[in-house]
C-alpha cells in the first residue's frame, strides 16, 4: 500500500514540475523574465560612498529600498575587485 502511495506521490511531483517548466517557458516567450532587477552601478557607487562616509547600512538600505545584506554584498564586492586588481 505504501509503495503505491509513493508511486502516486512521485507521479504528482513530476506533473507539478512539468507544469512549472511549461509556465516558465510560456512566460519567457511573452518576454517576461524572473528574478529581481539588477542594481545599477551608479547606485552601487552611491551606496559605497555613503557607507564610507559613516552612514549605517540600515539607513542606506531604507533609503534605497534594498536589504541590509545587499549593502554589505555591494561593499564586499567592491573590496574584492580592488584586492583582485593588486
Amino acid at each position: 500500500m505504501f509503495g503505491m502511495l509513493a508511486v502516486f506521490a512521485e507521479f504528482e511531483r513530476d506533473i507539478i514540475s512539468e507544469r512549472t517548466r511549461a509556465g516558465l517557458d510560456a512566460a519567457r516567450r511573452r518576454g517576461r523574465t524572473g528574478g529581481r532587477p539588477a542594481i545599477d552601478d551608479k547606485i552601487k557607487r552611491q551606496v559605497k560612498a555613503l557607507f564610507e562616509a559613516g552612514e549605517s547600512a540600515k539607513d542606506i538600505a531604507n533609503e534605497y529600498g534594498i536589504g541590509r545584506s545587499t549593502i554589505y554584498k555591494i561593499i564586499n564586492e567592491e573590496s574584492e575587485k580592488k584586492a583582485g586588481a593588486k
